[in-house]
């Protein structure tokens, strides 16, 4: 017996060598690998030296279709709260003293190095029976929150091509959430029970896009000085691009103007065309 406690001895005190070494990071990978995610958490990608902007209007031409009213007579629920606004109409062209709403801008090309996953999350809600925000952007791995702010079911079926999709119900004032892996320009989002609900998702790995507002308005900012290729994105007016050089501290004006003929040929994600 005493020969057998002397011949576990030396083994027991290596294993025990050896595990505080592991466990100070010595030799295992994964922990070396482990410890640069740390810092990935960010609320924001940090401030960029003599940083630039690009900013403009989104500007339409022509005459824009009327908006659609919606019918939501069998959800009252939802109705009441579009009242008084004089009820709901759709929003895939809102146009506004001759300004384009819900375009989605950013930088397609001219970007190096990579972007850390930001922590603050970004939200869809489903409110009224419809999406809101209508137009949105995330980046890989940044947290998508579904609310269900109705009192009713709904469910959120987006319909990506290089993502992963998902399809889920909601029941009233629930909440989801998920993630996207790759970048996609665009993801559409619908809802199987309401027919008219309608969102679009700009996946980037990186932070430099934005939508234009309700006076066509959009600024991205933070960008480091150099040449880029912009693109302007719309769901029914399809895209444009631009180069643009901005130059240390420089806000550059760049401004698209889509045209209400520029329906006709335009394509929407998955490359289905719209049929006016």
């Amino acid at each position: 017996m005493g020969t057998g406690r002397s011949a576990r001895a030396p083994f027991a005190a290596a294993f025990v060598a050896l595990f505080v070494f592991a466990c100070k990071g010595g030799g295992g990978g994964e922990q070396e690998e482990a410890a640069p995610e740390a810092p990935a958490e960010e609320a924001a990608p940090a401030a960029v030296a003599d940083a630039g902007t690009v900013k403009g209007v989104i500007s339409f031409e022509g005459t824009p279709p009327a908006p659609k009213k919606i019918d939501m007579s069998e959800e009252p629920t939802c109705a009441d709260k579009h009242q008084a606004m004089g009820g709901a109409v759709t929003e895939d062209v809102v146009v506004k003293d001759g300004k384009l709403k819900n375009v989605f801008v950013y930088i397609k090309e001219g970007l190096s190095g990579t972007y850390p996953k930001p922590s603050a999350r970004v939200t869809i809600d489903q409110n009224g029976c419809v999406y809101n925000p209508h137009v949105l952007g995330i980046q890989p791995g940044q947290t998508l929150v579904i609310k269900n702010s109705d009192g009713l079911l709904h469910n959120i079926n987006a319909k990506p091509d290089q993502n992963r999709g998902f399809n889920i119900s909601q029941p009233t004032n629930m909440e989801s959430t998920r993630t996207f892996t790759t970048p996609e320009v665009m993801i559409p989002v619908e809802c199987d029970v309401h027919g008219w609900m309608k969102a679009y998702i700009g996946v980037l790995n990186h932070p430099y896009y934005a939508v234009s507002g309700d006076d066509g308005s959009f600024s991205i900012g933070n960008l480091p000085p150099g040449t880029y290729v912009v693109e302007a994105w719309h769901e029914r007016y399809g895209t444009q691009t631009m180069s643009v050089t901005v130059g240390p501290n420089e806000s550059k004006d760049v401004q698209f103007t889509f045209k209400a003929q520029m329906a006709e040929g335009a394509v929407v994600p998955l490359g289905r065309p719209i049929h006016l």
